[in-house]
C-alpha cells in the first residue's frame, strides 16, 4: 500500500496505490455501487454478520474477492480510499464469526466522506483512537503506561509469523522505490512499483499471488475529478490498468463481475463445502492469454506491447483530464470503464 502527498507528486494531487496479495487461485472483480438512503433499523448483511445500516452510504468502487462483501480495497464518490492490510496482533483471534477486515474497507468507503470519518490509525502517529485503547493495553500488560504510546509496538507480537519477516525486505524495497533522486510521483510511478517482482511487491508464489492493483490520482481542486485505475485481473506485470471516474449514469461493466450463485458455498453453513467457479468473462481472456504468454514467448511479448500501449492511451487521456486540457461530457466518463474493459477483450 502506497500513498504519495505533495509536494512530492508531478501535480498537485495525493496517489494512492495498492496490490491485493491473495490465495492464487482466488478471483477478484470490480463492483460499483451506487449511493442510497436507507430506512431507520434497516439492516445491513456482510460476508459473516448482519450491522446496523447507516442512513445514507456514499457510492462506491470496489476490488473485491468475489466471494465476499467487503473489499480489499476501494475508494468512494468524495475521493476517499481505503487498502485492507493484514497484521498479526497480541489480541487473541475470536472462535466466533466476525466482521472481516475487509468488510471494514467497504464500511469506511461507505459511510466516511472524508479519511477522517472513515476507520484507521497507526503507529505513534495517531489521528483518532478508541477511548478505552489504552487502558486495554495496560489490563493486558502490554503497556506500562509511561512514555510515548505506540500502537504497533504495544500490539505487535514479539515474534512475528515467518510471512511478516519475508515481508520486510519488501518493505524496505517499497519505501526505497519512490524516493529516486529528482523523481516526482505519478500514477505511472506507482503503477512500476506495484508491478516490482524483484522485490516481490508484486507477489507470484505458489500459494499466493497479487490478485488485483489499484492506482488512484486525488486532485487537490475540487473542480477536477478522482481517477482510479483498476486491473481486475491478476499480476499487475501482465495486466492494463483501466481508469474508472464517479460520475451520473455509470454504464455497468458486467465483465468484470463475478457469477452469482443461488446456493453460494461460502454463504451456506458449514461453509466452503465446495468450490464453485467465479471467474469473471475477463478474469477467463486474461488467463488464456497469460497462458498463450508462457507458451509463445514472442507472440506473448507482442501481446503484452499491445496491451502497455492500450494503458498507455487510458493514461494520456486520464492526464489531460487531470490537467485541465480537456473537459469530456459526462456521457463519455460514464462509459469510460467499459469502454476500456471492452477493448482489452477485444485484443485477448
Amino acid at each position: 500500500c502506497f500513498v504519495a502527498l505533495p509536494p512530492h507528486t508531478a501535480t498537485p494531487a495525493v496517489i494512492f496505490g495498492k496490490n491485493a496479495d491473495r490465495p492464487r487461485h482466488e478471483v477478484q472483480e470490480i463492483v460499483y455501487v451506487p449511493a442510497a438512503v436507507h430506512r431507520p433499523g434497516d439492516k445491513v448483511q456482510c460476508t459473516y454478520l448482519e450491522i446496523e445500516q447507516a442512513e445514507r452510504t456514499h457510492a462506491v468502487v470496489l476490488s473485491r474477492p468475489a466471494w465476499l462483501w467487503g473489499a480489499e480495497m476501494g475508494a468512494n464518490e468524495h475521493g476517499v480510499c481505503v487498502g485492507n492490510e493484514g497484521v498479526w496482533t497480541r489480541e487473541p483471534v475470536g472462535e466466533d464469526e466476525a466482521l472481516l477486515g475487509m468488510d471494514l474497507v467497504r464500511v469506511g468507503l461507505e459511510r466516511g466522506s472524508s479519511a477522517q470519518e472513515a476507520p484507521g490509525g497507526i503507529g505513534t502517529e495517531i489521528t483518532a483512537e478508541h477511548a478505552g485503547l489504552r487502558q486495554r493495553a495496560r489490563s493486558q500488560g502490554w503497556w506500562s503506561g509511561d512514555g510515548e504510546f505506540s500502537f504497533a509496538e504495544v500490539f505487535s507480537l514479539a515474534q512475528q509469523p515467518a510471512r511478516m519477516e519475508a515481508a520486510k525486505a519488501r518493505y524496505r524495497a517499497g519505501k526505497e522505490l519512490p524516493r529516486q533522486p529528482g523523481r516526482h510521483i505519478t500514477a505511472e510511478t506507482f503503477m512500476a512499483i506495484l508491478r516490482d517482482k524483484t522485490s516481490g511487491i508484486c507477489v507470484d508464489s505458489e500459494g499466493f499471488r497479487t490478485a488485483g492493483s489499484m492506482v488512484s490520482v486525488l486532485p487537490q481542486d475540487p473542480a477536477l475529478p478522482c481517477v482510479h485505475f483498476f486491473t481486475a485481473t491478476p499480476d499487475p506485470s501482465r495486466s492494463v490498468f483501466k481508469p474508472f471516474v464517479f460520475v451520473a449514469g455509470l454504464k455497468p461493466v458486467p465483465q468484470v463481475r463475478s457469477p452469482t450463485f443461488a446456493d453460494d458455498p461460502a454463504k451456506q453453513i458449514p461453509r466452503f463445502q465446495r468450490a464453485v467457479d467465479r471467474r469473471h468473462e475477463l478474469y477467463r481472456r486474461h488467463q488464456a492469454a497469460l497462458e498463450l504468454m508462457e507458451k509463445d514467448q514472442e507472440q506473448g511479448q507482442k501481446l503484452l506491447e499491445t496491451l502497455r500501449e492500450l494503458e498507455k492511451q487510458g493514461l494520456e487521456g486520464m492526464n489531460a483530464l487531470l490537467g485541465g486540457a480537456v473537459s469530456p461530457h459526462p456521457e463519455e466518463l460514464a462509459d469510460l470503464f467499459f469502454d476500456c474493459v471492452e477493448a482489452e477483450m477485444k485484443f485477448y
